[in-house]
């Protein structure tokens, strides 16, 4: 079909600008081609927009010289911009899903100083979704003591045991996520020292040896 003035209304007007519409049985392609709208060419300024509501389509299109149209926006047609934003708007729902997760694992404090030929006990509260935590020692290099304990979580908490080392300075324990490393912490430094196994005697004269016998000074 041939243009018609009678499907051209100006929206708006003022500054110098326009907003036309044009309602028509023709499609997209006919109307943006060179010369459609020449009867109308005194009229249409750069600058201008026009509301286009062809057959196969509705869409946002600048005016340009001659009067040409731009390519403008597709609002409404048979290509799928629609689409394009239902994808974006399901990738960002997921994003918002799995923000909300919270996790923590606090090292319960022990003794700074640890009597060799004993034991180690640590324990662990967790909160949030962690399965099993990893207890390790290590030494004042930062180096792994094996065993490496794996530790089901129950009840919001895990605990371990571990054997003294050899005696020295600087151990830690550290206590982190089975299923994420990255998540974890690490106790302040503790030493190992010998049991004197020494016993002051009552009258405070004497040293004695868990025997009984005396201890020469």
């Amino acid at each position: 079909m041939p243009f018609s003035s009678a499907n051209l209304t100006a929206l708006i007007q003022g500054n110098n600008f326009t907003l036309w519409q044009y309602r028509t049985a023709d499609s997209r392609a006919a109307v943006t081609a060179a010369g459609y709208f020449a009867a109308v060419a005194g009229n249409l300024k750069a600058g201008d927009l026009m509301v286009l509501q062809a057959a196969d389509a509705m869409a946002l299109l600048p005016i340009r010289t001659g009067p040409a149209l731009g390519t403008g926006v597709t609002l409404d047609g048979a290509v799928g911009p629609l689409n394009t934003i239902r994808s974006v708007a399901q990738r960002f729902g997921f994003g918002q899903a799995a923000a909300a997760v919270v996790r923590t694992v606090i090292l319960a404090p022990f003794a700074a100083s640890i009597v060799a030929g004993t034991s180690i006990p640590v324990s662990a509260t967790v909160l949030g979704p962690i399965g099993q935590v990893v207890f390790s020692l290590r030494d004042g290099n930062g180096a792994i003591i094996p065993p490496v304990q794996v530790v089901a979580v129950v009840s919001g908490g895990a605990s371990a045991s571990f054997p003294t080392p050899a005696l020295g300075t600087g151990y830690r324990i550290r206590v982190e996520d089975a299923a994420d490393p990255s998540l974890g912490v690490i106790s302040r430094s503790f030493n190992v020292g010998a049991d004197l196994r020494l016993i002051l005697a009552e009258n405070d004269t004497k040293l004695l040896s868990e025997a009984g016998e005396v201890l020469k000074q």
